[in-house]
């Protein structure tokens, strides 16, 4: 603008620049908390951004066809998102400066002996506010992009943690130990893998399973990859029903759970035990199934291929039945185990005469040739059980395990 008493408020305004930069400086120290002290953002950090910005701003008064593009606003907006400023307070700084320039303006106008310094100020209020409005929308838009730019990149690095504890892989000589230390995972706490199948290629299957873990007080580090979501969960022993409801929510493909355990060292071996429990999940059925507690099923998942040998050398006349007659007597010999050798108890369970158990088990013995009385063909028997369990080829599930729309 060319008008003489707006071109000599801007030239007033810049006079007065070096003490203005001071006095808001001072303002927004006393008023905002952030800028308090210097955890965030450095008293001399903010004193410069303070100067550059208030110059800024000026110097677009006196230069309308100035470019709201230079870089002062977009600058400030990305630094201070990498310093993790709120930016409700980084504006705030800007709404302070703004209003003491404009009463520093007011006051001079009304020292001023000129008959139209009140045309001058309206005109430099419409103006101040015009650039004060596209100045923070730059500011903003810089600090989201920024933030973006952490938030993946901080996701990325969570992702590679996460993928470091899966593995067991040691990074820069830092163990699972140091690795759960940088995700936030408790070292004095209980820890569980789930594992879930992804939706279509790379896409999540547990969405937004992270935010409803942390807004339950659960702690979590995720990795996806083409063909499966996984994740390392820290909890209390008392949140693992609560934690078994948020997965089930969210699921929306075959996911499975591990059994509780307590450190991070063991992390590979729970994502094994997560991704059994899945196997056993029938194809296409969104469901969610926790591997039992058992040391002994989670030998044998250890090595199926192993188990799955067991099971044919024990169980090999048994497998040779029709289907109908060989489910019959493995869920007799299940039932038997579970009420601890009690054909009673297996036939309370199966609804049947404890007499009918007894026959069953009988012919199992005739058709393997050991005996529920000596204590090495038990513990072959035991196992073998557990193994077909873990064998999706023939309908097992993890022990103790269940789909979570039903009871364990």
């Amino acid at each position: 603008m060319s008008d003489p008493a707006f071109a000599e408020l801007v030239a007033w305004a810049e006079s007065r620049l070096s003490r203005l930069i001071d006095e808001v400086f001072a303002a927004v120290c006393e008023r905002i908390d952030l800028y308090g002290d210097e955890k965030i953002v450095p008293r001399a950090d903010l004193h410069r951004s303070i100067a550059v910005n208030l110059r800024f701003m000026v110097g677009a008064l006196g230069d309308s066809a100035r470019s709201i593009e230079e870089a002062a606003p977009g600058e400030t907006g990305r630094r201070r998102a990498r310093q993790g400023a709120p930016l409700p307070e980084v504006l705030q700084v800007y709404r302070i400066g703004c209003a003491m320039l404009w009463d520093l303006l007011v006051e001079h106008v009304r020292d001023m002996t000129r008959p139209d310094a009140a045309d001058g100020l309206v005109d430099v209020a419409s103006l101040l506010w015009r650039v004060a409005d596209e100045h923070a929308v730059r500011l903003t838009e810089a600090y989201r992009a920024a933030s973006a730019e952490l938030l993946i990149a901080q996701h990325r690095r969570r992702s590679a943690l996460a993928a470091a504890l899966f593995t067991g892989q040691r990074v820069f000589d830092a163990g699972a130990w140091e690795a759960g230390r940088l995700l936030g995972l408790a070292v004095d706490g209980q820890l569980a893998v789930v594992a879930a199948e992804t939706r279509g290629l790379a896409e999540e299957s547990l969405l937004g399973v992270e935010q409803r873990l942390a807004e339950a007080g659960m702690v979590s580090a995720w990795q996806l990859t083409p063909t499966m979501q996984a994740g390392v969960i820290s909890l209390r022993d008392e949140q693992r029903d609560t934690m078994m409801s948020i997965v089930k929510d969210v699921a929306v493909a075959r996911t499975g759970v591990s059994p509780l355990y307590r450190s991070l060292t063991e992390t590979p071996r729970a994502l094994h035990l997560a991704r059994t429990a899945l196997a056993g999940l029938p194809p296409g059925q969104p469901a969610v199934r926790a591997f039992g507690s058992s040391p002994l099923a989670a030998f044998v998942a250890y090595d199926p291929d192993e188990g799955r040998r067991l099971a044919a050398e024990v169980f090999g006349a048994v497998l040779d039945l029709p289907s109908e007659e060989r489910d019959v007597l493995l869920e007799t010999l299940r039932a038997y185990f579970d009420q601890g050798g009690s054909t009673d108890g297996a036939g309370r369970v199966l609804h049947c005469h404890a007499n009918t158990v007894r026959y069953r088990l009988r012919r199992i013995r005739e058709l393997t040739g050991k005996s529920l009385t000596d204590p090495r063909d038990v513990a072959e028997l035991v196992t073998a059980v557990q193994a077909l369990s873990l064998d999706p080829a023939r309908g097992g599930s993890a022990d103790g395990a269940s789909a979570e729309t039903g009871e364990p």
